[in-house]
């Protein structure tokens, strides 16, 4: 018998799974995360022409300020979206994050530098990072809940697995297209006008997804759920929010390990292997997109084990092989060649993905349809800006204050021994009822 199915609680049957849902979740997750990327991937070039060249490393450090400066708005757009995505359903607040999200990304595209309008110059970069990430905050945890509320009860981590990869194939689509314009024009065009091309074509990609997401239509389960909220006394958000504080901190920590590694991966490791380990910008994209793809690959893959295993057994795998491996990682990161930084990110890429077939589902499937949106959202969002937003700023502050290139390396270790702890003592969600827990 399948190690989660004893006993778990099967929803009734439900129509025809709608895979429109899952390319609509698949492709918002695409356009956010390419938001990202792009502008991890251009830190370097944003250092230099939106912020004083006094100190090249305090120019970085600056960029992924500002990058992380995203992050910390996260929480109270996960509020204000998971609030409103509870009470007049998950479609309609999707397409308001991803059309705030390619607006705000094509808008940097068009700002002039610090040595055209001066201070003006990071201040208007800093607005689009707030709105990037006020939006991003509804979108990270709004098209995971969507997606799960509308998969087969036992394909739920194959289905969050899908849409979760589409978060990683962003920064391999960037990387080529970056590296492709690099090699393309003279280094006097790339920093002239060309950085400015990948942010550009964000716009067209949110009128895609915003195309996709209008051909589709509510859960059965949020339609429940909406309706079961009108039959009953009201409750206050404060009230169904102390319920699920709990949970909420689970999400927390669980999270946590996903947002340092994800981030080490898609917003540090391109700049950390240029000015730490001196690769040059070629290398380390191609590097990264190998890592990325390992990932973007494997993670289904996981998900789909978990839906036979369990969600638990998953998270206790990928954070201790996360806690054992990321020292040796970073070890061969630092060997100077174009191969150990390809087996390294493959390495830790392996080890997110085991650990993200149990933790992406987990999130979201831990909560009931009616405050899945606030909760997750919340708790997800408030661990990413600690962990995530901070990822690439810590990682370059470690390296600079102990002068030991591995520093960031333990670090992600010991977050991945505390989250196995952690992980010890989380219920299973694997077969829930989406309604009844």
């Amino acid at each position: 018998m399948n190690a989660v199915s004893e006993n778990a609680p099967e929803l009734s049957v439900r129509k025809k799974p709608d895979l429109r849902v899952l390319i609509a979740g698949a492709v918002g997750q695409f356009v956010e995360f390419y938001d990202f990327a792009i502008y991890g991937f251009s830190v370097v070039m944003i250092a230099k022409l939106f912020f004083p060249q006094t100190d090249p490393v305090a120019g970085v450090l600056a960029a992924f300020a500002v990058y992380g400066v995203a992050f910390v708005v996260r929480p109270l757009g996960g509020v204000f979206f998971g609030t409103l995505g509870d009470r007049i359903g998950r479609r309609k607040v999707l397409a308001i994050t991803l059309l705030s999200i390619g607006a705000a990304t094509a808008i940097i595209g068009l700002l002039p530098t610090y040595g055209q309008i001066g201070l003006l110059a990071p201040a208007a970069l800093l607005v689009c990072r707030l709105v990037q990430g006020f939006s991003a905050g509804g979108e990270a945890v709004g098209a995971p809940s969507f997606v799960l509320e509308h998969a087969p009860i036992e394909r739920r981590g194959f289905w969050i697995g899908i849409t979760i990869a589409m978060s990683a194939i962003p920064s391999i689509v960037a990387g080529v297209m970056i590296l492709g314009i690099v090699n393309s024009m003279s280094a006097e065009s790339y920093a002239s006008w060309g950085w400015r091309i990948p942010f550009l074509i964000a716009a067209p990609l949110s009128a895609i997804g915003l195309y996709i997401r209008h051909k589709t239509e509510e859960s059965d389960a949020f339609i429940k759920a909406v309706e079961e909220r009108g039959t009953q006394k009201k409750v206050s958000l404060r009230d169904s929010l102390r319920s699920s504080r709990l949970r909420m901190l689970q999400v927390f920590m669980i999270v946590s390990l996903n947002a340092l590694t994800f981030y080490f991966m898609v917003g540090y490791f391109v700049t950390y292997l240029q000015t730490v380990v001196k690769l040059t910008q070629q290398e380390s994209l191609i590097s990264n997109a190998a890592g990325l793809l390992t990932f973007s690959i494997l993670l289904p893959l996981c998900g789909r084990l978990s839906d036979r295993i369990g969600r638990k057994p998953m998270l206790l795998a990928g954070s201790l092989l996360i806690a054992v491996l990321s020292v040796p990682t970073f070890n061969l990161l630092t060997q100077h060649t174009l191969q150990s930084a390809i087996f390294a990110q493959i390495i830790l890429a392996v080890c997110l993905a085991v650990f993200g077939g149990g933790s992406y589902t987990f999130f979201v499937e831990l909560f009931p349809t009616s405050v899945r949106f606030t909760g997750a959202a919340i708790s997800y969002n408030i661990s990413y800006a600690v962990f995530g937003g901070t990822a690439p700023f810590v990682g370059t502050y470690l390296v600079k204050l102990t002068g030991n290139p591995m520093a960031p390396g333990f670090y992600l270790a010991t977050l991945a021994a505390l989250v196995f702890v952690a992980a010890l003592t989380v219920p299973e969600t694997a077969r829930r009822d989406l309604n009844k827990h």
